[in-house]
């Protein structure tokens, strides 16, 4: 992106888990909002709502819904605390396709006992999909809470099997 680092760019996307709101700013997509959060959130009045800086981010993210991505090459610019953005970057490492518990989350940043407090920045991931916070289920393989909903973190579960098996279309 070319944009002035200071200015925040937002816009809004269809998907098939729903409208998709994106936000950027010149250093890269900050945040994705799904219709339905968990924490609800607001555009800033001093957000400039513009579709050509985020251009970027949808084209992948709709490669992505497709089927025809499965790791996303995009600038992030995540706003958040550096233990949070530690645990961001661990789910940026969970391969397409495969599911891990929080604990091993916690385990792969050297954090074993910190299950909670990783569950808790999970929770809190501004980049949802992009960062596949759905990735991470509970200890006894069940789905747990997820900003876009649980059918939302069912869908991307199913959609990543289906297109990580070669079956798009089952």
């Amino acid at each position: 992106m070319t944009n002035e680092p200071d200015t925040v760019y937002y816009d809004e996307m269809d998907s098939p888990v729903g409208t998709l709101r994106l936000v950027a700013d010149g250093r890269g997509l900050r945040e994705v909002w799904f219709e339905r959060e968990r924490h609800p959130k607001k555009a800033h009045p001093g957000w400039v709502r513009a579709a050509a800086p985020l251009k970027f981010a949808r084209v992948q993210l709709e490669e992505y819904f497709a089927g025809e991505r499965q790791h996303f090459e995009l600038p992030l610019h995540p706003v958040g605390t550096p233990f949070q953005l530690e645990v961001w970057h661990a789910l940026g490492r969970i391969p397409y396709g495969v599911t891990i518990s929080y604990g091993e989350l916690a385990r792969r940043i050297d954090k074993p006992l910190a299950v909670r407090a990783v569950g808790a920045a999970n929770g809190r991931n501004p980049l949802p999909i992009v960062l596949p916070c759905h990735r991470v289920i509970g200890a006894d393989g069940s789905l747990t809470g997820f900003g876009g909903g649980l059918p939302t973190k069912r869908y991307l579960l199913d959609l990543e099997q289906r297109t990580a098996h070669g079956d798009l279309f089952g």
